[in-house]
């Protein structure tokens, strides 16, 4: 599937034919967390998941290889999820993949380095409206409630230049998210979960930045929608906004519901 200048909405028949083209019983259902199996909430604390969701979530579950791969710590995901997908990928692709626990290690060194680096480039004192956030193998530096958000925003990214070794930076709204340099990232994440579970095929749906490393994949195996249009994004489909998840889960497994083993 080549990547598209335009994104187009999920369900127009074209684009409805084309998703039951695509899934079979060798796909892989993947989904980012917040803003796309939860909406987005004021406090990252308080998401939850539509009970409609859960449910869909749950039959799909039960009848296909589940990844949810979210920037959240799988701990923290797994307390909101109220589910057990067969696969939780947390810290932006960094963490919970199986057979990358040492090099897990690794990347938890790294994220602990910085925050002793951030503890003296960014003393507690001086954090009015700054919160950093240690997942593990990731941190996140926030900075919605800054007092001057811009100002805010650029002493980070100056402090974030002095950090050794550099961070892979993601940007998202009012927050800094770095990772390792090499630490896998969504799309890695999602292809290496491809090839352990011998699924030819990956559907993938998202809605933020950090999700943009599946869609810049460019591979015809994989499928993916992005939850509401931003014109800049790489996904091939999108969906008007978070509500209409549920009626894409309901779909996928209409779609399943009718294919034989």
């Amino acid at each position: 599937m080549s990547v598209s200048e335009h994104l187009t909405y999920l369900f127009e028949d074209a684009a409805l034919t084309s998703m039951k083209s695509f899934i079979d019983r060798n796909t892989m259902f993947a989904f980012d967390l917040d803003g796309t199996l939860a909406p987005i909430a004021q406090y990252p604390g308080t998401i939850w998941i539509p009970e409609a969701i859960r449910q869909e979530f749950t039959t799909l579950n039960e009848n296909a290889d589940v990844a949810v791969i979210t920037g959240r710590a799988r701990k923290d995901a797994r307390l909101h999820l109220g589910i057990s997908p067969r696969y939780l990928i947390g810290n932006h692709g960094a963490e919970g993949l199986p057979g990358w626990e040492e090099r897990e290690n690794e990347f938890i060194r790294t994220a602990n380095l910085w925050q002793c680096q951030l503890d003296v480039l960014l003393p507690i004192e001086d954090r009015a409206g700054i919160v950093i956030e240690n997942k593990g193998a990731t941190l996140s530096i926030h900075y919605r409630h800054a007092g001057d958000i811009e100002a805010a925003h650029v002493r980070i990214l100056r402090i974030i230049d002095h950090l050794v070794p550099q961070p892979r930076r993601i940007s998202g709204i009012c927050v800094e998210n770095l990772t390792p340099v090499d630490a896998p990232d969504k799309g890695a994440a999602l292809r290496l979960l491809m090839y352990q579970t011998g699924c030819r095929k990956g559907f993938f749906a998202g809605d933020d930045e950090t999700d943009e490393d599946v869609f810049r994949l460019d591979n015809e195996n994989i499928f993916t929608v992005r939850v509401e249009r931003r014109k800049a994004s790489r996904a091939r489909f999108y969906l008007n906004g978070q509500h209409e998840i549920v009626r894409l889960l309901r779909e996928i497994n209409r779609i399943l519901g009718q294919i034989r083993y």
